[in-house]
């Protein structure tokens, strides 16, 4: 499927969700929402990623609409992120792949491999945190996350397809995004 681009209507997105609900994307038109599409449940940089978010949530406004979703089985992903992490904001889990295919998130092994080259020091802050992952599977793997940016009117504001595991739309314009700056 082809890429997200800034002006799209934001996509059609219902999964499961941790805290046991149905996340319904489209029920929050009229909001800001943050969406990222990571990897698996035990990928060391999205738990990274998810640890520093969570460390900055108190910077989001009150109403801040965030969702990672994972390729992974509800069940694994509840058990990991209530294990790891006090996530304040929404996970849900996609076991089939297919929001993710719906949306342009592509793989690349090559750009796997080159994350913890690039950024090291993340790598090293992963795996000091426990963060290690727990499967061999290069389907899982081999995913490039996505950052996605939805304004009030559930249009694209910006889509980022990283160019590796850890290049993410920086958290300041995140916390900007959601004041509406």
């Amino acid at each position: 499927m082809p890429k997200l681009k800034s002006g799209d209507n934001a996509p059609a997105i219902t999964l499961p969700a941790i805290d046991g609900s149905m996340f319904d994307l489209s029920q929050h038109k009229g909001k800001r929402v943050i969406l990222t599409f990571f990897r698996f449940d035990s990928c060391p940089f999205c738990n990274i990623r998810i640890h520093h978010l969570t460390k900055r949530w108190g910077e989001f406004p009150e109403d801040t609409v965030m969702v990672g979703i994972f390729d992974a089985n509800i069940e694994a992903l509840t058990k990991r992120m209530n294990k790891n992490h006090n996530v304040p904001f929404t996970i849900v889990a996609d076991d089939t792949y297919a929001t993710y295919t719906e949306n342009g998130v592509y793989k690349s092994i090559l750009r796997v491999m080159f994350a913890p080259l690039r950024r090291p020091l993340t790598m090293i802050q992963a795996i000091l945190k426990g963060y290690i992952p727990l499967t061999l599977s290069m389907k899982k793997m081999s995913t490039i996350p996505v950052d996605i940016l939805i304004d009030e009117h559930g249009k694209v504001a910006k889509a980022h397809y990283c160019k590796d595991t850890v290049d993410h739309i920086p958290i300041d314009e995140m916390v900007r995004f959601a004041q509406g700056m």
